[in-house]
């Protein structure tokens, strides 16, 4: 339950919250009683910190199924991991098939690399963001390299078919690689079972860690053909300038976020104890709670798919005649639900649903939401609704 009776968060999608109280113990534990870094000492805290890192990247292989551990790469966050797998993979000639329900953390560096020679399509979704795999060979070129996909739309929810897209490129021999920003820690994600050779992953969401810690599970096949986006110190081969070739050395230059670590590592360990499948079948009920409460509500259009099935707990809807934005704020200023209004870094997603330039008004569930919640949200949108 949610600890803050001020206010009602239904913006898990951007983060989770409240995270779970060993997640807060762990980090200050770090801070308070160890607080060196790894690879860089010679003494009993060094070493306890260096377990903690590898026995984070064990747990992690294990919850995606990514094999070894030392292809666990810790970054600062999913739109790091993404750059680095996507500026460093692809080379000017390179074409990269996409889905149009991408977020920007995929779409931009598209953009970037658009400029030196990269090239990509965007496979156009339905009404609803669903995507139909068959669709992808028609748009095959002889020169294409890998598909990029996220595996949930932030914006309406919707799952795309990651499973049966992994057959097609591996049939096709083309690289898989997925965005799982919004069902990592919700959705089972098995990288050998949907043949994802790159898997880009964010700790504070789902996966119940702090801001500031994600990263990425690379497929052995693929690190050498990926190039280190940031060079510099790692600790290791401190003899040479040149980058180690191996992993994770090869792409962790720096300080790790070793706080966020200790605390993503706790996370897990929630996961694990309290089973993902349980936290599903709470937030999609909620989720079915809320679709089946608005859809009685004249004014309102429901965004996505109109049941749970194939749907992450995001639901985004809009007020006929009426700005989102100012929805959002009544929601927040009377109700004090705290919502996400806008385009949603997504401007792509919006477009194939039919919501762009508007945007929406975002509804996302988590763990700590209850039934009681959602009815308040639902009341509040019917008066609101009343009053315009």
């Amino acid at each position: 339950m949610n600890t803050n009776t001020d206010f009602i968060y239904f913006d898990q999608a951007a983060t989770s919250f409240p995270k779970p109280e060993n997640v807060i113990d762990a980090m200050v534990y770090y801070m308070e009683q160890v607080g060196s870094n790894v690879n860089r000492g010679s003494y009993a805290s060094a070493y306890q910190a260096e377990d903690t890192v590898y026995s984070a990247r064990e747990a992690l292989a294990r919850f995606f199924n990514g094999g070894d551990c030392k292809n666990v790469v810790f970054t600062a966050n999913i739109t790091e991991s993404l750059n680095m797998i996507l500026k460093g993979l692809l080379k000017p000639g390179d074409h990269v098939l996409v889905s149009s329900m991408e977020h920007n953390a995929v779409m931009r560096p598209l953009v970037q690399l658009k400029r030196s020679g990269v090239t990509f399509d965007r496979i156009r979704c339905d009404a609803d963001g669903c995507l139909d795999p068959s669709c992808l060979r028609r748009y095959i070129k002889p020169h294409t390299r890998a598909v990029v996909m996220t595996h949930a739309s932030n914006v309406c929810g919707t799952l795309l078919p990651i499973e049966a897209v992994g057959r097609f490129c591996r049939e096709n021999g083309l690289i898989f690689i997925v965005d799982s920003a919004q069902t990592a820690g919700l959705f089972p994600i098995d990288m050998e079972q949907s043949r994802i050779d790159a898997l880009a992953f964010t700790g504070h969401k789902s996966l119940l860690g702090p801001q500031g810690i994600g990263g990425f599970i690379l497929k052995e096949h693929l690190i050498g053909q990926i190039e280190p986006l940031i060079a510099g110190g790692t600790g290791s081969l401190s003899h040479t300038e040149e980058t180690p070739d191996f992993m994770p050395d090869r792409f962790e230059a720096g300080t790790l976020n070793l706080p966020g670590i200790y605390g993503l590592y706790a996370a897990l360990s929630v996961l694990e104890k309290k089973g993902i499948g349980r936290i599903l079948e709470h937030e999609l009920a909620l989720t079915r709670r809320f679709i089946e409460g608005i859809q009685d509500i004249p004014k309102i259009r429901l965004i996505g798919r109109p049941h749970t099935n194939g749907r992450a707990p995001v639901v985004s809807l809009q007020v006929k005649g009426e700005d989102p934005a100012r929805v959002a704020f009544l929601l927040d200023q009377e109700y004090h639900i705290l919502t996400r209004v806008g385009l949603h870094c997504a401007p792509s997603a919006h477009q194939t649903l039919g919501t762009f330039p508007t945007g929406t008004i975002r509804f996302s569930f988590g763990r700590a939401n209850t039934s009681a919640e959602v009815d308040a949200a639902v009341r509040a949108l019917e008066v609101i609704c009343h009053g315009i």
